[in-house]
């Protein structure tokens, strides 16, 4: 699983980058509610995430659970934080 978020990371912070033209998660970094696009978007994901484990529908949570983990990373990344900074929060809590 690391190795995907690693990919989907650094994605990510490509489009940071060069935000090229298409591309939703660089719409996310120049939407014109700034950075409460991406807070939105974590709160609907969320709310059907909880409807789909609510359902039972199991392939519903998988992707919602994905849907919140990409914006989260895009969150992280519009903080100028990385998956290190994610890592060490989860590894204090163990």
């Amino acid at each position: 699983m690391e190795d995907i978020l690693e990919e989907l990371f650094a994605v990510i912070e490509d489009r940071k980058e060069t935000l090229p033209e298409g591309s939703y998660t660089a719409s996310l970094f120049t939407h014109e509610k700034g950075e409460n696009a991406v807070l939105e978007k974590l709160g609907e994901e969320t709310t059907e995430l909880v409807l789909a484990a609510k359902d039972d529908d199991d392939e519903e949570v998988a992707y919602e659970a994905a849907d919140i983990v990409y914006h989260l990373l895009v969150l992280l990344s519009m903080k100028d934080m990385d998956l290190a900074d994610l890592e060490a929060e989860l590894r204090a809590r163990r």
